[in-house]
């Protein structure tokens, strides 16, 4: 039986195999800076192993630093493909799989990056605690994505988010809700990377084991 929590989604699973050769063009420009700012928070002077959980085609990979070794998921096959080339100057080993059921060990990596797929997930809060689980006690997890501030109305999001959810990312995640279910991690900071704090640059730390 398949019980892949990503499956319970298929339009979701088909759009991105659609989207896929049109991803870096909707939103690798207009992205790029904020991805920048919120990488810089990856060490540069200690070789660690790092997860990207839910890696898309890739464009975070050339501003990676090459001290590290990396391991790079995602569920879509078109969009790993669209990655592996941008991953020649790195360490990397691609991985098919999902982001609400990592198939790893715990306790397995120093850091984990969740670049847009925290807030594409059907369980946001299972996505953060599956990243929790194969962090090591003291590593990190560097998150950026779009989120709702606790009581903000946003009335247009909400309005969207039944279609959007289904075919490209949710649009009603609140982060705080989300952090109240893995409160093995704590928060190390929280900036503003984009549209007026829409889209956040967090850093976590795990402070327990889970």
């Amino acid at each position: 039986m398949d019980t892949l929590p990503y499956r319970e989604n298929r339009w979701l699973r088909l759009s991105y195999s659609l989207i896929a050769p049109l991803y870096d063009l909707l939103v690798g420009r207009a992205l790029l800076s904020a991805r920048i700012r919120s990488l810089r928070s990856l060490p540069r002077d200690t070789p660690a192993h790092v997860l990207l959980s839910g890696v898309g085609t890739g464009l975070d990979l050339p501003l990676l630093p090459a001290l590290h070794r990396y391991t790079a998921l995602d569920f879509n096959t078109a969009m790993l493909a669209r990655a592996r080339p941008r991953a020649a100057e790195l360490a990397v080993g691609f991985v098919l799989g999902d982001s609400m059921a990592l198939p790893f060990a715990t306790a397995q990596f120093d850091h984990v990056v969740l670049h847009l797929i925290t807030a594409v997930v059907p369980q946001p809060a299972q996505c953060l605690g599956e990243a929790a689980r194969v962090l090591k006690v003291g590593g990190t997890i560097i998150l950026f994505d779009k989120f709702l501030r606790p009581q903000q109305h946003a009335w247009l999001r909400r309005a969207l988010n039944p279609l959007s959810r289904r075919i490209a990312t949710r649009m009603d995640v609140v982060f705080e809700e989300v952090l109240r279910a893995v409160p093995e991690l704590e928060v190390v900071s929280d900036v503003s990377l984009l549209a007026d704090g829409w889209f956040r640059g967090i850093v976590l730390r795990k402070t327990a084991v889970r």
